[in-house]
């Protein structure tokens, strides 16, 4: 999905959702779709990524049903695939970075901000890499930023494993300078 596809598909989830009467509801996004929706990254991607809520209402998963179907997008095409960073803990004042888009009525999106997206591709590259790598990449984040990324996966992943894998990545990438002053 591209931007406009992306944007057609969650107004048209919103005007569903409120004709099933949901409540209000505040759902927090990140990922590919979130980044392409607020220009962060040009690309596509094949779903849209919910950190938030936990539970969602019956009629927002009625209304996602039937996107699907009326889109012929695969069933998970609107999914809580990441909801352990939300579990584990978002990076502080996530939500005074995110931006507000509404979907209808009822639905409120809340799309991870700049170095939000940097603290999640950093933990996604360094655990699976390919695209999120790249994602990594084109947000172009300074050394202050990874340096404050590498802190909050630490929080999440703080086994030694997975914390030479972060550092081989960040040389690899040409944050030497990261790399250097994390190690202890």
């Amino acid at each position: 999905m591209n931007k406009r596809e992306i944007n057609e598909r969650l107004k048209e989830l919103g005007h569903i959702y409120d004709q099933l009467n949901g409540p209000d509801l505040e759902i927090g996004s990140c990922g590919g779709a979130a980044l392409i929706l607020t220009d962060l990254v040009s690309r596509v991607t094949k779903d849209v990524d919910l950190l938030y809520p936990l539970t969602l209402p019956p009629q927002f998963t009625k209304a996602a049903q039937i996107v699907a179907q009326n889109q012929g997008l695969p069933a998970n095409w609107i999914n809580q695939g990441p909801k352990d960073l939300f579990t584990m803990g978002l990076p502080e004042n996530f939500q005074q970075r995110a931006t507000k888009k509404r979907f209808g009525k009822k639905l409120t999106a809340h799309l991870a901000g700049r170095k939000d997206q940097i603290f999640f591709k950093l933990y996604a590259a360094a655990d699976r890499a390919g695209y999120h790598v790249d994602d990594l990449k084109k947000l172009k984040p300074s050394d202050k930023e990874l340096t404050e990324a590498v802190r909050w996966v630490r929080t999440h992943d703080p086994s030694e494993g997975f914390f030479e894998i972060l550092i081989s990545m960040l040389e690899k990438l040409g944050y030497e300078t990261v790399a250097q002053k994390i190690r202890p």
